[in-house]
């Protein structure tokens, strides 16, 4: 398992993608943009409801099978999915992880917040790196 915490910016997005796809360069690299859309969407939503002077955490666990994204953050609100309009220009996020990953949910965390997770299953093993 790897972990690595980010600060409330525009910046820690681009940052916790790039965290990701480094880990997983050597255990799923058929599925890596899938990987890299639900990590951005999930640190943006993090950013978006994270208080003002938060951190929020993307850990990532490789096995032999499976991916696992987690992002944790101190905001009590819950995400769900929702079908905007059209003309809407945000709340696509949880559609697209719903889309690319296996699996995904919430849960609860020690102190304040939750995690938000994916999982992807591995459609080409390779030796694992995180």
């Amino acid at each position: 398992m790897k972990s690595r915490s980010f600060p409330r910016s525009v910046a820690a997005v681009g940052r916790a993608r790039t965290f990701v796809a480094d880990c997983i360069s050597g255990c799923a690299p058929e599925q890596a943009d899938d990987i890299r859309v639900c990590v951005s969407e999930l640190a943006t939503n993090a950013l978006q409801h994270t208080p003002i002077g938060r951190r929020f955490l993307v850990q990532i666990m490789c096995s032999d099978n499976v991916v696992r994204i987690e992002v944790h953050d101190a905001s009590t609100n819950i995400p769900h999915l929702c079908t905007p309009a059209d003309t809407d220009d945000r709340g696509r996020g949880l559609l697209l992880v719903s889309a690319f990953a296996d699996d995904w949910g919430v849960s609860d965390r020690t102190g304040p917040g939750k995690v938000v997770w994916a999982e992807f299953k591995i459609r080409q093993p390779a030796e694992a790196t995180c």
